[in-house]
């Protein structure tokens, strides 16, 4: 939701003024992508990640639907792995009354960030129906320790009231 500026009513506004505020709307919305419909959008975060971890292991499941392992490169640099790949589709289809062809095609280039107890060299990767599988085994002796936190004890003390001083001597 937008915050729209407010104003009197009872301020005379230049004609051309609203024309510019609208113009400036569009503009603004256009660089942050409001323009865009929905099913659009995709494209800035294709494909869908999840990365899970266990004691042993990370996993990074990306959803490739329509590719196959030879459309997908994987690199790793640092402590980010590079999912990058290709689209190419074409569909054509000749009946006795109509000519049919679509062509899709679509790069994409997707980095996501490893823990840094990641051992690259173990690691596979495997692409089945339309899901990349990319697991990672921990550095032995990385494995994460357990942190216990002591509290203290609430006690209950009662302070004594106005008038009720104890008398100690």
């Amino acid at each position: 939701m937008n915050l729209v500026p407010w104003k009197k009513k009872d301020v005379m506004e230049h004609p051309l003024a609203s024309l510019r505020d609208e113009m400036n709307r569009l503009f603004d919305g256009f660089w942050r992508g409001d323009f865009l419909p929905e099913r659009f959008t995709f494209a800035r975060t294709f494909p869908n990640v999840e990365v899970s971890e266990t004691d042993e292991e990370v996993v990074v499941r990306a959803e490739v639907p329509g590719l196959e392992a030879k459309d997908i490169d994987l690199s790793i640099s640092g402590d980010s792995l590079f999912i990058k790949g290709e689209k190419k589709e074409e569909k054509e289809e000749k009946k006795k009354e109509y000519y049919h062809r679509e062509t899709h095609y679509g790069a994409f280039s997707r980095s996501i960030p490893l823990p840094s107890t990641v051992d690259v060299e173990k690691v596979q990767a495997e692409c089945k129906k339309g899901v990349l599988k990319i697991t990672f085994g921990k550095v032995p002796g990385e494995k994460a320790k357990k942190i216990t936190i002591k509290g203290e004890k609430t006690e209950k003390t009662s302070k004594p009231e106005k008038g009720e001083e104890s008398e100690k001597t």
